[in-house]
């Protein structure tokens, strides 16, 4: 796709950083030489930022199979976002959230958390517009509504009574490991210009009416222990449920997928830009729908919606509440 023209881009653009390392150049980004930030930590340095109205994700459903089944989702619009100075240097990455509803159980949010990250915008260029390199964790954590269920309360009570952390905010999500395609030692990964080429996208996942557009590709590894094997116990059958209900978008070695399709540029209004960041960092407490607008759920590439098998979702809330009553200590 190349990148529209658009006349309402604000003044103030300098441009450069992109040209200050011959190594940051296309067709093979190297941004090794630049740290990896974190995303509070320059917000007094960001000038200007493109928006993500358009954050498009996808993933096998049956990783492995002859027809692995990819699902499509759009994550909620308008969280995230990239940030950057005048000259072009990026300071700043906020990735977005979204709800799996589990019939029984309510919504899970899931979110992608930027951890650390750093490259460049060129708005110069229309077609070798960005390259970031990004680190980021998998976090899911049971919703407001989820919490009012019987099944959850019930599972919340237990482990409030024995002080055991439960993933019932962002602050005590499940965490999920990611690292870069193929290559688990190395847990930086690119954003790079232009939608993803290793599968065709469909139509409705697309958004032509975009000022540009990246993509990103990322592995999922393991949970991240807490040092209570109960817990981590309890972490994992849950991520299993959520997996079961979402098209397995976490299972381990699964590879995430995302095209990012990105609003003109704008100028960034810093305590706007921190407000945000911190509100997106706690996390309002959202269900299925956010602040910014509804995402749309998982479909597959001819449009039908993906449908969970709910008889193995009925047999894994089961399962969880069985070992639950059995091994709570």
């Amino acid at each position: 796709m190349t990148s529209k023209k658009y006349s309402n881009i604000p003044p103030g653009w300098e441009g450069g950083f992109a040209q200050s390392n011959s190594a940051f150049a296309y067709p093979n980004p190297d941004l090794s030489s630049l740290p990896m930030l974190d995303n509070m930590d320059n917000i007094s340095l960001l000038k200007r930022q493109q928006k993500v109205q358009w954050p498009e994700f996808s993933w096998e459903a049956q990783k492995g199979a002859s027809n692995p089944d990819r699902c499509f989702v759009m994550f909620s619009p308008d969280i995230s976002r990239i940030g950057y100075d005048n000259t072009g240097r990026v300071y700043s990455i906020i990735c977005p959230q979204q709800g799996t509803f589990i019939p029984g159980v309510g919504t899970m949010n899931v979110e992608v958390t930027v951890t650390g990250q750093g490259g460049w915008v060129d708005e110069s260029d229309t077609v070798n517009n960005l390259a970031a390199d990004m680190m980021v964790l998998g976090k899911v954590w049971f919703s407001p509504s989820a919490k009012q269920t019987p099944f959850v309360k019930k599972l919340w009570d237990k482990f409030s009574q024995s002080n055991l952390p439960f993933p019932s905010d962002k602050k005590n999500a499940i965490k999920v490991t990611t690292h870069k395609a193929q290559d688990p030692n190395q847990g930086i990964f690119p954003v790079r210009k232009g939608e993803t080429t290793t599968f065709e996208s469909p139509d409705f996942a697309k958004h032509y009416e975009a000022y540009g557009v990246g993509n990103v590709e990322v592995q999922m590894g393991p949970i991240v222990k807490t040092n209570n094997e109960y817990v981590d116990t309890f972490n994992q059958l849950v991520l299993d449920l959520h997996n079961l209900c979402s098209g397995n978008m976490l299972q381990k070695d699964n590879i995430l997928t995302w095209n990012v399709w990105f609003t003109e540029p704008s100028l960034v209004d810093q305590e706007e830009w921190k407000e945000h960041a911190e509100l997106w960092r706690e996390s309002i407490d959202v269900d299925h729908t956010s602040p910014t607008g509804e995402g749309r759920s998982a479909r597959h590439f001819d449009g039908t919606p993906f449908q969970p098998i709910k008889e193995l979702v009925d047999a894994k809330i089961k399962e969880i509440a069985d070992w639950v009553e059995k091994h709570h200590p």
